[in-house]
């Protein structure tokens, strides 16, 4: 079983920077896929990125390419967002969710385990 917690959200400004932060427990992710999805009310949740573990192979959804990057960090078993450039579009609910499968996945069924989500808010 693996447990997932989000931090990092918050209030900003369109143009600044945030970092969100997942705390994974329970199992080790190296080897893992992990990813971040977003959701806004009344919308289904939504792909921003994921990374293999094992290689680091990262994949964007094309909404926040070169805003936004995923990483590891394997010794903390922390997954981490850097979002710059945020845009009032870009307010949602993250999620921080994990795979013991190897691939780009994007959809939600790919994923076996999530966190609860943190709110990020950008005003324009």
């Amino acid at each position: 079983q693996v447990q997932l917690m989000e931090s990092g959200g918050g209030l900003v400004q369109a143009g600044s920077s945030l970092r969100l932060s997942c705390a994974a427990s329970g199992r080790t992710l190296s080897s893992w896929t992990m990813a971040w999805f977003r959701q806004t009310p009344g919308k289904e949740r939504e792909f921003v990125t994921c990374i293999m573990g094992s290689g680091g192979t990262t994949y964007y959804a094309d909404s926040v390419k070169g805003r936004f990057t995923i990483s590891w960090d394997n010794a903390q078993n922390r997954i981490y967002l850097q979002m710059n450039s945020l845009k009032p579009e870009d307010t949602a609910v993250y999620y921080c969710a994990v795979t013991p499968f190897v691939g780009t996945f994007t959809t939600l069924s790919n994923y076996h385990y999530w966190g609860q989500g943190t709110q990020v808010t950008v005003s324009s």
